[in-house]
């Protein structure tokens, strides 16, 4: 703000200059006091001039007087911790599609397209963004590839190339130190990267799923002061204690505001807590909501209203030391909500910087396009394949043969252990056929034609019939297929890379499912209201399949975390997380 705009802000507040804009009895949630009054708010071009209370105000000086009629005001909400290519969705679809559910600012880490794409990704999400009606800031992704030396990815960022994205358009610091093995070890790659962010004092994002006591501390000792990775409640209490940020997350398949808040209630307002998204589907956010309905869980969970808002607001922005977003107060920007009430927290009406965006669930605002070189290149490079390529070689040419299986613990939850099993060997090769329990898992790097493939067995992944493949496959985004046939996997293997990108399904060799992602093999084109009904269709066929979770397209994605425990899968191999190492397959 420059020194004009703050004298005529002055004058606004003095009531010696009129108001762009007057809110008028609305029923002000204040997030620096936890008080809920009546007040009158005046906005002069993107900021609010003053807040007075409706029986102290003698003057209602503005051009629009709207009023809001004793419904609840709240500053927009931030979302503390989210990946854009997780809804499938362009930043701009994105920025369309949340405006109306009250989300103004989000704060992305674009490392899944960094993976694929490198620095062009991150430079597509920036550019594709610019002109929303809406504050998108990123995070320079700091795991490409999560853990160097077990996956091949797209791109390999290095402390110098990290160090020069920093300085990007809406940069705010490093994103999600995903290896926290290698920040407990100060492995030199992860040390000289978190060091490069810290010299620049700049934010670092966290990442520690399971860790506690003596490793989190540790960790946060290496530079991350945050996570959204706390998925039982039980480990909240020592990271809210320790001083780290804790974004508790609502996505499409991992809910853990509830455990969260019913372990961290009985503190006093933690100013620590923050909420986030990380991975929702268009279908969520359209019938579900988004940040407004992590608020909403929060306040069901037992967390008092007022405290649900400030961590969605004033908590998040001092998080990431936004200046003067996350409340409503002189000198601030006019980003506001309307709600309802505060158990539905359904928003009637969405101001950014002063101007209304959305109403009844609607933009009242054109957002534009623009249309990127990035968008047309198909980024899946697989050779020629053919099935012998999908059959797992035995040890032996019959007879039972002892195998190490991943297998998962749920059906909903992404944490997998490795176990060994007796499976059977047939002419040479794996033969799971008798074992409805057990799948084929493949990994194919995409992102060369060297024709890496990774071939293991997963149990407990729920797959009866056919197979499915994806190139939204967190995090280097190689293509996985599921499978019981290799034919299968072969054919979803061609039509995948037809589409250039997407998920694909077939039962005997025969295509049964087409879900596109022509950009970067993990973003539609496609508006949100036409994409949901595009990946719901696909959540149907895996359901059929047998695929259970609450998001089945997401299921497969979850194979190739190889920094969440405790074993994964890589186109190098079977993973050892923790040991961060390749597993053999056979004894």
């Amino acid at each position: 703000m420059n020194l004009q705009k703050r004298k005529e802000l002055v004058e606004v507040a003095l009531g010696k200059r009129e108001a762009d804009m007057v809110l008028k009895n609305g029923s002000l949630v204040n997030v620096f006091s936890g008080e809920i009054y009546k007040a009158n708010i005046y906005i002069y071009d993107k900021y609010i001039a003053n807040v007075v209370e409706c029986n102290l105000d003698t003057i209602t000086l503005g051009k629009n007087i709207i009023d809001i009629d004793g419904k609840f005001v709240s500053p927009g909400f931030i979302d503390s911790h989210v990946h854009v290519e997780s809804s499938h969705l362009t930043p701009v679809n994105f920025a369309r599609a949340i405006l109306p559910k009250g989300t103004t600012t989000i704060i992305a880490d674009p490392h899944e397209i960094a993976n694929v794409l490198g620095i062009d990704g991150v430079t597509y999400m920036i550019e594709n963004s610019k002109d929303v009606p809406m504050n998108q800031y990123y995070l320079i992704p700091s795991c490409v590839p999560s853990v160097v030396g077990l996956e091949n990815a797209g791109a390999e960022f290095d402390d110098i190339e990290i160090e020069k994205m920093l300085d990007l358009p809406r940069i705010l610091g490093l994103g999600e130190v995903m290896d926290f093995v290698g920040v407990i070890n100060q492995s030199d790659r992860m040390t000289k990267i978190v060091e490069t962010a810290i010299k620049k004092g700049m934010f670092i994002q966290g990442h520690a799923p399971e860790l506690i006591g003596n490793e989190l501390s540790a960790y946060i000792c290496g530079g991350p002061i945050s996570c959204h990775e706390t998925r039982d409640g039980r480990q909240a209490p020592d990271k809210i204690r320790k001083g780290m940020y804790i974004d508790a997350r609502e996505s499409s398949i991992s809910k853990n505001i509830s455990s969260i808040v019913e372990n961290i209630k009985h503190m006093k307002s933690p100013r620590n807590l923050t909420l986030c998204t990380d991975d929702r589907e268009p279908r969520d956010i359209l019938e579900v909501g988004h940040i407004n309905d992590c608020v909403r869980v929060a306040v069901k969970a037992g967390l008092d209203p007022i405290e649900a808002i400030r961590a969605t607001t004033l908590n998040t922005a001092q998080e990431y030391k936004l200046d003067k977003i996350g409340a409503i107060a002189p000198g601030y920007f006019a980003d506001i909500v309307v709600l309802d009430n505060l158990v539905d927290f359904n928003v009637l009406k969405t101001f950014w910087q002063g101007k209304l965006i959305a109403e009844n669930d609607s933009l009242v605002v054109e957002i534009n396009s623009p249309k990127l070189d990035i968008e047309y290149l198909n980024s899946v490079y697989v050779g020629e394949l053919s099935e012998g390529d999908f059959k797992i070689k035995s040890p032996i040419q019959n007879g039972e043969v002892e195998i190490e299986v991943l297998s998962y613990l749920t059906k909903e939850r992404s944490i997998t252990d490795r176990k060994t099993m007796l499976v059977k060997a047939k002419d040479g090769f794996i033969d799971i056929s008798e074992n409805s329990n057990l799948n084929f898992v493949a990994i194919v790097n995409r992102h060369n034609l060297n024709n890496n493939i990774a071939l293991a067995v997963v149990e407990n992944f729920y797959l009866k019939e056919g197979g499915v493949g994806t190139t939204y496959s967190h995090d280097s985004h190689n293509l996985t297929i599921v499978f019981n046939k290799p034919n299968e996997a072969l054919a979803i293997t061609k039509r995948i890379k037809e589409l250039g990108g997407g998920i694909v399904t077939s039962e005997n060799g025969e295509i049964t499912g087409i879900l596109p992602f022509p950009i970067a093999g993990m973003l539609s084109d496609q508006p949100a209201e036409i994409l949901a009904k595009e990946i719901s269709h696909m959540n149907t066929i895996l359901r059929k399949m047998g695929i259970e979770s609450a998001s089945p397209i997401t299921r497969p994605s979850t194979l190739t975390l190889i920094v969440i425990p405790n074993a994964k899968m890589s186109d190098l191999g079977l993973i050892d997380v923790k040991e961060q190492k390749v597993i053999n397959l056979f004894k």
